[in-house]
């Protein structure tokens, strides 16, 4: 375990996180829109001083008024588009509306109507040129999709379980965003365990234990994994199943096992998820998860429910989908428990390293027993010696500067799970804090 987070925080451990792509700014177009669009500025700017106080000394938080103009907009605004949130965007957008312009010069209002009609002209050719592309995708993908299923009628997976899969299945150009769009950033480990494992993580778990003791008391007899490891894991994944996806997995896969990028490993996913819904396990309006594939409580990916998805509940389905948690749970512990889950084992404990530590002996690739780093001089936090529980590694995940940690074989069956460090020193920390 860890002890209470150090404070200044080291850096050092990069994460992934969902990647932002801001939505585009409307045009501006001619130098008399550019006229136009700087008076509505100026007459936009006259509106919020209106409602907006006179900021006195040390008062730097100011209640401001929605402009109407600026709520009628939002209302206006179709998805995937951006809806003004300033003078200057309300500006922009009304330069292309010259009937709720006010006063304009009867010159300028005419000059504006053509320039308008002009715009709204190019636009929709502009808008014809992209949806031939997006047509052709889309009978591509279709193509793709009969190709495939002859793959899958080999593979087992009847005509009736396709039909009823690829029933209203269209190309997913969110899920294919999403896959290209997708970010790293660099994140101090100690940031990142703020947010994973936060008070309230901590709190909703403890909570979460209680409500389903009886049952996870059962997988912890049978699997022999502690009930809050899978907890722990439980609420990484969902939240505890309160933010569990809602992507249709068979439309996700299809999309990305058609985009290429990765199309064996999504056409794996594909012919797993058919295999699923062919076991009658769920239905395909109620096989959702992340864009990625990933289902249920704890987010397995679908060859993962395959091979080690639990009947807990005894219905004769194995549903790690649905409001019961107690399948996906159950799951859970039997994927730890099949990498090799060690129960009594800790995950890991926060050591402290002697001064001249040979730091060329930390990393995951030196696994060497508790008597070694004793006579190395590593010692627990409290000054007690390293016990034995096992080939050990030191890791150091935010830097010689930072936490030192001897970890066990358990570490490297969460690994199984999510590879990154910082996943599982999170789940570590937060099963050791449930």
């Amino acid at each position: 375990m860890i002890s209470p987070l150090p404070s200044p925080r080291p850096d050092g451990v990069t994460v992934a996180e969902p990647a932002s792509v801001e939505a585009p700014t409307p045009p501006r177009s001619g130098v008399l829109i550019e006229v136009i669009a700087a008076a509505a500025i100026e007459a936009a700017e006259d509106d919020v001083r209106s409602v907006v106080p006179s900021a006195t000394p040390g008062n730097s938080t100011l209640t401001v008024e929605v402009l109407p103009a600026i709520e009628d907009a939002r209302t206006e605004e179709t998805a995937g588009s951006r809806a003004p949130e300033t003078p200057s965007d309300l500006a922009i957008l009304v330069s292309r509306r010259p009937s709720v312009r006010g006063d304009v010069p009867p010159d300028f209002a005419t000059r504006a109507a053509e320039l308008r009609t002009a715009e709204l002209r190019a636009d929709a050719e502009a808008a014809d040129a992209a949806v031939a592309p997006a047509r052709t995708r889309d009978r591509e993908f279709n193509v793709w999709i009969n190709g495939f299923q002859a793959r899958a009628r080999a593979a087992g997976i009847t005509q009736s379980t396709l039909d009823r899969a690829f029933a209203g299945t269209q190309l997913n150009n969110r899920v294919l965003e999403r896959d290209r769009n997708q970010a790293e950033f660099s994140r101090a480990l100690w940031d990142y365990l703020d947010s994973a494992v936060s008070e309230t993580r901590i709190r909703n778990g403890r909570d979460a234990q209680a409500e389903w003791r009886t049952t996870l008391g059962r997988i912890e007899e049978q699997f022999q994994v502690e009930a809050e490891v899978v907890v722990a894991v439980w609420g990484l994944e969902s939240a505890y199943g309160a933010t569990r996806g809602s992507v249709n997995i068979v439309e996700a896969m299809a999309s990305l096992a058609y985009d290429g990028r990765r199309r064996d490993f999504f056409e794996e996913q594909l012919i797993a998820a058919l295999q699923i819904l062919q076991s009658g396990d769920t239905a395909p309006r109620n096989m959702v998860g992340s864009w990625a594939g990933a289902m249920g409580h704890t987010q397995f990916m679908p060859t993962s429910y395959l091979e080690f998805a639990q009947d807990f509940s005894g219905d004769g389905r194995r549903d790690i989908w649905g409001d019961n948690p107690v399948d996906a749970l159950a799951s859970t512990a039997h994927y730890l428990a099949e990498h090799g889950w060690t129960y009594g084992q800790p995950w890991g404990l926060e050591v402290q390293l002697p001064d001249g530590f040979d730091y060329r002996l930390a990393g995951e690739q030196e696994r060497l027993g508790a008597a070694f780093w004793n006579t190395q001089g590593v010692r627990l936090i409290n000054g007690d010696p390293i016990p034995e529980h096992g080939p050990a590694s030191i890791l150091l995940p935010a830097g010689a500067e930072g936490v030192a940690l001897v970890v066990y074989n358990n570490f490297r069956v969460i690994e199984r799970y999510n590879p990154a460090d910082a996943y599982v020193i999170a789940i570590g920390h937060l099963s050791d804090r449930i």
